[in-house]
């Protein structure tokens, strides 16, 4: 009798049990009802649900990270350059996200790393290598920032920082772009030693105008004495 009593709590304890689920702090869920979202604001905590007709998703509402292999975009010029980027990004809408990714993370880094993408083209494509490279960086991210946080928000996700890592000249291109940056280094150096030429020529006219002027008074001042000098010696 005893056993049957103890088979019957344990039989009781599993179907209290199968009715209770938490939520963690960390995370963001969904109640499914017969397969259909029921509640997509779960607050964080203990919560009941009926076994066999309720089913619970969680997904990590904590900030990931999606990494990205060096990829190839067209400047202006149609020159390659190679850029490595990593994307900080959250579940925002837990609802939204199911929707569109079916809940999977895969899914949902692939959907968002082209986003990025078309919008780092776009970027790109509207600079020369030399305003990729070294001038614009931080105003490319900051445009890409922008642009794909309405469209990540469309499955659901917030996109909380884009980076580029890196920006690289493919090598079929490095060869002629330093040989543009070394002739227009050797432009500069020129027209910097003509005019400092110029400017030790205009020195030194000056200075030779100075001296003549110099000696000429010193001449007259010489000649003045000498001749006071023979006045009081004439006199004498």
């Amino acid at each position: 009798m005893s056993k049957i009593i103890v088979a019957i709590l344990v039989l009781l304890g599993l179907g209290v049990a199968s009715t209770m689920y938490t939520v963690d702090e960390r995370e963001k869920a969904l109640l499914f009802s017969l397969g259909e979202i029921k509640n997509a604001e779960l607050t964080p905590g203990l919560h009941f649900k009926f076994p066999l007709v309720n089913n619970v998703i969680k997904f990590d509402s904590r900030v990931l990270t999606l990494n990205e292999d060096k990829e190839r975009f067209l400047t202006i010029e149609k020159k390659n350059v190679m850029v490595d980027f990593f994307v900080k990004w959250r579940i925002d809408n837990a609802a939204q996200y199911y929707r569109s990714t079916r809940g999977q993370e895969i899914t949902a880094q692939s959907r968002l790393s082209q986003i990025i993408k078309d919008g780092l083209r776009n970027e790109f494509a509207r600079r020369t290598i030399k305003q990729a490279v070294s001038g614009e960086r931080g105003e490319i991210m900051s445009a890409i920032n922008e642009s794909s946080k309405g469209i990540a928000s469309a499955l659901g996700i917030d996109v909380v920082d884009v980076r580029l890592s890196r920006i690289d000249l493919p090598d079929e291109v490095s060869d002629s772009v330093y040989d543009c940056m070394r002739a227009e280094r050797a432009r500069i150096a020129k027209e910097l030693r003509a005019q400092g030429k110029e400017a030790s020529e205009r020195i030194r006219a000056s200075a030779d105008r100075q001296r003549e002027v110099i000696l000429a008074e010193a001449y007259k001042e010489a000649q003045q004495t000498r001749g006071v000098g023979d006045a009081k010696a004439a006199a004498v």
